[in-house]
């Protein structure tokens, strides 16, 4: 009955378990109870214990508290002290009661309890109560013999003995209680080892028998297993398990695996039997007769025809090779055509055909004691590369089983190119004869031909070697125009990049220069017309004041004019002009402007030119003054005393090199020379490097950007010359300029059309030159006051700096002004007020800018005659020109000189009063 019950190892442990968890359990709730009720009288015992010994100090702490308070009302005869001993007088009281009911089960320690009680009784009434009573009457004799007798201490001394052995008692009795629950401890304990001990028996009773029930099946599988494996039959034992379990489950598992091998073992030992038998053959007939008498047998066929595919004049047909058991009369027919018959129906669609229900009248098989009906056919298709190139027809008195039919599927997946090698190696075989054939009637014409190949083989070698030495050229030629064409796309890749970053440059140039001047624009203007101080309202130090800033100003400009230049110089995009120059107005010139400066810092100041010095030079005069000026600046700066020297020398015919005669016949050697603190030799390079000076000291001491000397080495370089120089540290220096005498200009300097154009109407004169042109400023004439006086003055601009400071210049000097935030402002005024004699445009504006207003007001408003003057802080020339083709009369760069402003407007006044 149980083997029928399916029980699973599983469940036979998961019983085990829950038998076990149900001892512990019960174990578990025993063990429990008794644990709680122990933990109930240890809690209750301590509890008591520490309640006792709480209470019975709190009285002696009352007890001490009140003696305490009576000395010092004895001693000071301050009733606040007695405050203290009458509360600690009431709390004691309270205090013994709560421990007299504490110990109500224990009549011996209520006892002890009230003797203590008679004793502090009997010390307030004999010592305590006459002494506050004597210290109030002030009776000092009495209270002397009442301390002098001291009752009080010997009844303090005994209240401390009682409250000791009371103490005692409460230990003692604590102590018997604590003996019991150690005794009854020990008997849970002893329990819980019993407990312990039952379920561990139970545990293992049970775990043996679910173990040995599962080992012993194991085991008998084991052996089982073990005896299948030492078997050599092909036929393997099985295994038999009683058990109705996994392990049950596992045996028929494995029998079933037993039993995929076996089919298998017999499945490839029969393959490998039949693939051994047609190895070798090369005819197909033979190969066909083989096959079929190794599967026949296998498969337990009777019948057995095997067909082969041919060719013939296109028309594809399977003919028959071989046949099994064949007896008089042919097994199957001599040929079929696909699609004819379930044959070729089976060829057609690629198909196997399995029919195990042959009908009675099918072709009878033929045995020595008679014959017999077929009960099944197997029509296989062999194919290779999709192609079915043989057939092969089986039939059996008993059907084909899955065993037999998985055999053949197997044996045909590789036959297919047996068949083909064979069908090759024939076809070999039959076009090797033919070519036998034709190699012997060849073999004459090729003795014949013999002869003629030798002659060309003469010529062939020496065309060999022209032709290797033509590859040969040919290979350089192609790789040397490879690495051409690869270095021209890098060139051109860099020519782009180039372009790019110069393109990107102009723009930020432009830009920063139009940031940069726009509030400069207003700093100078505004400064200079308080350093005027035309109405006298300020003081002569805030006149100096608006000096300081106008000049600093100045500073400012010629810097952002500097790393304009110096940003056009190294792109190679600054515009020279080649043009004849009058070397007599040079010393005269650089006198003027740098006498003052050698005056104020107290330095000779020497020029002198030679005699045989041409009076026409042909160079451009603007960059070579520029030049001259910025040498002549670093002299004067850098030298504290002694003296500065400009040298104009014409070079000898003899001096030149050839080189220097092949670009000119006139060339000029410019030497200034100082005295100031030199420069060191290992410095004498880096100098001449943009935002570079000598050392940090030199900056700190001198300022400076360090862009003075690299500008006139590239303007030197640009007009054909070079700067070079001699200097020690501490000895002075010499800067000599080499420059020839260039009526063609350079005709090999090419600009590209991208690059940074000249600077516009932008002021590039030193700091100097302004100095010595502000010296120059004279008040105007009454025919200036009469051009300027009453006339309306239209100012276009968005900053509100720049309105402020031309408005107040223009009114200074009798014009009116009228102003327009915008374009269409602008159009507006002039719509409506045709009395306007000028207008002053700026660029750069919201809504409608400079350039499209002028637009509107040459082409839309058809106003030719008024004059426009640009103003704007882009200073690149293609700005001026821009603005001239919108429509300008002319064109200022911000930041503004008020001089050059009025003598502009003059012009244009005068000339549009003239019209």
């Amino acid at each position: 009955m149980l083997n029928k019950l399916k029980i699973g190892i599983r469940t036979k442990i998961t019983l085990g378990y829950i038998v076990i968890i149900l001892c512990l359990l019960a174990s578990v709730i025993i063990l429990n109870n008794q644990i709680t009720s122990l933990q109930k009288e240890r809690n209750y015992i301590i509890k008591s214990d520490s309640n006792v010994h709480a209470l019975t100090n709190r009285i002696e702490k009352n007890i001490l508290d009140m003696e305490s308070s009576l000395r010092g009302f004895i001693i000071t005869g301050e009733s606040s002290y007695l405050e203290p001993y009458n509360k600690a007088s009431e709390s004691w009281k309270s205090d013994f009661d709560e421990l007299y009911q504490l110990l109500e089960n224990k009549p011996t320690q209520q006892q002890e309890l009230n003797e203590i009680k008679a004793t502090i009784e009997h010390w307030i009434t004999t010592s305590e109560v006459p002494s506050i009573k004597f210290k109030k009457e002030n009776n000092t004799e009495a209270l002397y013999e009442l301390y002098k007798v001291d009752m009080g201490r010997k009844d303090m001394a005994t209240v401390r003995d009682q409250f000791e052995s009371l103490r005692s008692a409460v230990i003692a009795t604590m102590q018997a209680k604590v003996n019991d629950l150690d005794k009854r401890t020990s008997i849970v304990t002893l329990t819980l080892l019993g407990i312990l001990v039952f379920i561990s028996v139970v545990a293992i009773t049970i775990a043996s028998g679910i173990s040995r029930s599962i080992v012993k099946t194991l085991t008998e599988v084991t052996r089982t297993i073990q005896e299948i494996a030492a078997s050599k039959s092909s036929k393997k034992g099985r295994i038999h398990v009683r058990t109705n379990d996994e392990i049950n489950a596992l045996a028929t598992a494995t029998n079933e695996l037993l039993d995929a091998l076996e089919r298998r073992e017999w499945l490839q030992s029969n393959i490998a039997e039949i693939v051994t038998k047609y190895q070798g053959i090369s005819a197909i007939t033979k190969l066909a007769e083989t096959f079929l008498s190794e599967i026949a047998p296998k498969t337990q066929s009777s019948l057995g025809a095997f067909y082969v595919r041919e060719t013939t004049d296109n028309h594809i047909q399977f003919v028959k090779k071989a046949a099994f058991a064949d007896a008089r009369d042919d097994v199957g027919i001599g040929s079929f055509k696909l699609g004819q018959g379930l044959i070729g129906q089976c060829a057609l669609e690629k198909k196997i055909l399995i029919d195990n229900d042959i009908p009675e009248d099918f072709r009878l098989i033929g045995t020595g004691l008679g014959k017999v009906s077929p009960k099944g056919i197997f029509i296989v298709p062999i194919v290779f590369e999709n192609d079915v190139i043989a057939v092969v027809e089986l039939a059996t008195t008993t059907g084909f089983n899955e065993l037999q039919q998985e055999l053949v599927k197997q044996v045909i997946e590789t036959f297919g190119l047996t068949i083909n090698s064979v069908l090759g190696r024939m076809e070999i075989v039959r076009l090797l004869n033919e070519s036998r054939a034709l190699t012997e009637e060849l073999q004459v014409q090729s003795e014949e031909l013999q002869a003629q190949s030798e002659e060309l083989q003469m010529q062939t070698e020496e065309l060999t070697m022209i032709n290797e030495q033509l590859e040969e050229r040919t290979k350089e030629a192609e790789l040397k125009s490879r690495e051409i064409e690869q270095a021209k796309k890098e060139l051109e890749k860099s020519a782009e990049q180039l372009l790019l970053n110069s393109k990107y440059k102009s723009e930020f140039l432009a830009n920063m220069s139009h940031e940069l001047r726009t509030p400069l624009n207003s700093i100078l203007i505004l400064s200079e017309m308080l350093a005027e101080n035309s109405q006298s309202n300020l003081s002569e130090e805030e006149a100096e004041f608006a000096k300081v800033i106008h000049s600093s100003g100045e500073d400012l400009l010629v810097l952002i004019n500097d790393i304009l230049d110096l940003s056009k110089v190294e792109a190679g995009k600054l515009d020279i002009s080649f043009d004849e120059m009058n070397m007599s107005e040079v010393p005269v010139q650089i006198e003027r402007i740098f006498a003052p400066v050698a005056t104020k810092q107290n330095l000779q100041f020497n020029i002198s030119k030679d005699r045989n010095v041409v009076d026409v030079f042909y160079t451009d005069e603007k960059r070579f003054q520029q030049i001259l000026k910025n040498l002549l600046s670093n002299a004067f700066k850098f030298t504290e005393q002694g003296s500065v020297n400009l040298d104009i020398k014409q070079f000898g015919q003899e001096q030149l090199t050839n080189n220097m005669q092949d670009v000119s016949a006139d060339w000029l050697e410019i030497t200034v020379s100082d005295t100031g603190i030199g420069i060191p030799k290992d410095k004498h390079q880096l100098i001449f490097e943009s935002f570079q000076q000598a050392d940090g000291a030199t900056v700190r001491k001198y300022g400076g950007t360090g862009l003075g000397l690299s500008i006139c080495k590239e303007l030197a370089r640009l007009l054909g010359g070079w700067v070079s120089l001699q200097s020690d540290e501490g000895q002075g220096s010499t800067f000599t300029l080499t420059i020839p005498s260039l009526p063609n200009g350079i005709e090999e300097q090419k600009y590209l059309e991208l690059a940074i154009h000249e600077v516009g109407a932008t002021n590039e004169v030193h700091e100097l030159e302004e100095e010595e042109q502000l010296s120059e400023v004279q008040e105007f004439s009454q025919h200036e006051v009469e051009v300027f006086q009453g006339k309306n003055i239209l100012i276009v601009d968005d900053d509100y700096r720049n309105i402020y400071a031309l408005k107040n210049a223009l009114e200074k000097r009798g014009m009116n002004i009228l102003v327009a935030k915008d374009g269409i402002e602008c159009l507006d005024i002039l719509q409506s007020n045709d009395e306007i004699d000028l207008i002053l445009m700026d660029i750069m504006m919201p809504n409608l800018d400079g350039y499209e207003t002028m637009s509107i007001i040459r082409k839309q408003l058809k106003i030719t005659d008024l004059p426009i003057i640009a103003l704007t802080a882009k200073a690149m020339k293609n700005d001026r020109d821009k603005s001239l083709e919108a429509g300008a009369s002319d064109y200022i760069s911000k930041p503004l000189n008020l001089d050059q402003l009025i003598s502009v407007l003059r012009v244009w006044l005068v000339s549009k009063g003239s019209l």
